[in-house]
């Protein structure tokens, strides 16, 4: 791939950029834009236009995926993918959403609303043929029985289209994310640009997963290495222990203090409602379905603020603020939500994203990776 061409990326799914911002800053040319709720696309246009982020040359588009690929918007797609790969390398980004395969969503699998735009993706792939694609979910895809089966008829459909595949269940705490997150990531390069005996195996050796990675997951979740609970008091001030001072980039003290949380645009940004329960939790007790209590010198558990899951402040009588999820989430400083989103809508949007620096060290490992063809 030339160095001075820049790959171009077609991001579907996009909410508010979570996963292109990792693209984005990694020396791709993301031009196309496509998400089905409004409220995430917009927080995607003004998140942007405050980092001083180029505009997507083929525009952001408010639809279904769906449209793109059986409805009225497929030839335009066509056409956007075709000139995209006369100029230059060109790759589809997207995590479908995800609960109808996650345990702690609905589960429903492939037949669910959601699960049904896993299958709409692959499509979207095998019709428009793009040189590189990725492919982001939960690890229930992965690991449940009767979803696995789904997601290898996907694989399936994908390599009978010509792609070579690696897939990998990465942890986003590998990256420096305060945070534990599974996900089952998919690469896949159109076998003309690599040459038809590459195995998977081969493709997995030379894409190198781990290029990236910071932290081995198996240590760093080792709960024995970290303290487990504190007693709660309101505004404590508590020292870091010394023995985690190795990992003290992990901890959500450390990125409250990075990003400044207090001071962050989106810091009074938090749900209101009081509840006598916010003073009676310790500080780490995160061991119930709700109100999990962070504990500072701690990662935090998935950043899932949905389905009454409750995530609470280490030392303050109230949930997370948005800017604080945002932390955790690993977004720069700078990245923040318009005002005038709901408070659902951001705490919707910041839970599903793909945290910032998993998103960037995937995009640096692809971008690594095409360079080598």
């Amino acid at each position: 791939m030339s160095s001075v061409t820049k790959p171009i990326i077609f991001s579907f799914f996009s909410g508010s950029g979570f996963l292109d911002l990792g693209f984005e800053l990694s020396g791709f040319d993301v031009r196309f834009v496509n998400e089905f709720h409004q409220p995430f696309l917009e927080a995607y246009k003004y998140s942007r236009e405050d980092m001083n982020l180029p505009k997507p040359k083929y525009g952001h588009h408010l639809a279904s995926i769906d449209d793109f690929v059986t409805g009225d918007k497929k030839q335009l797609l066509h056409d956007f993918v075709q000139e995209a790969k006369s100029e230059a390398l060109t790759g589809f980004i997207g995590g479908p959403p995800c609960p109808d395969f996650s345990v702690a969503g609905k589960n429903k699998g492939s037949d669910g609303d959601n699960g049904v735009l896993t299958r709409v993706y692959v499509d979207s792939i095998v019709q428009n043929q793009p040189d590189f694609f990725l492919f982001e979910n939960v690890k229930g895809l992965w690991r449940t029985i009767k979803h696995r089966a789904f997601y290898d008829e996907m694989k399936a459909k994908l390599e009978a289209a010509d792609y070579v595949l690696t897939d990998r269940l990465t942890n986003c705490i590998e990256f420096g994310v305060p945070q534990d997150r599974d996900r089952i990531l998919m690469f896949g390069i159109h076998r003309k640009h690599v040459g038809g005996e590459l195995t998977s195996e081969q493709l997995t050796t030379d894409f190198h997963w781990e290029r990236e990675v910071k932290f081995d997951k198996a240590k760093i979740l080792d709960k024995s290495i970290w303290p487990v609970f504190s007693d709660y008091k309101e505004n404590s001030v508590r020292k870091l222990p010394k023995y985690l001072e190795q990992v003290s980039e992990l901890t959500i003290d450390h990125w409250f203090k990075k990003n400044d949380v207090y001071k962050h645009v989106n810091a009074k940004h938090h749900f209101k409602p009081y509840s006598d329960k916010f003073k009676t939790i310790q500080e780490g007790d995160d061991s119930k379905k709700s109100f999990k209590r962070l504990h500072r010198f701690r990662y935090s558990p998935t950043a899932a603020y949905g389905n009454n899951e409750v995530h609470l402040h280490p030392y303050k009588s109230r949930r997370l603020s948005a800017a604080e999820a945002l932390a955790i989430q690993s977004l720069p400083k700078e990245f923040h939500l318009p005002s005038t989103m709901t408070l659902s809508d951001m705490f919707k949007t910041i839970g599903n994203g793909v945290p910032f620096l998993a998103s960037e060290g995937i995009a640096k490992t692809v971008h690594f990776y095409l360079d080598t063809l």
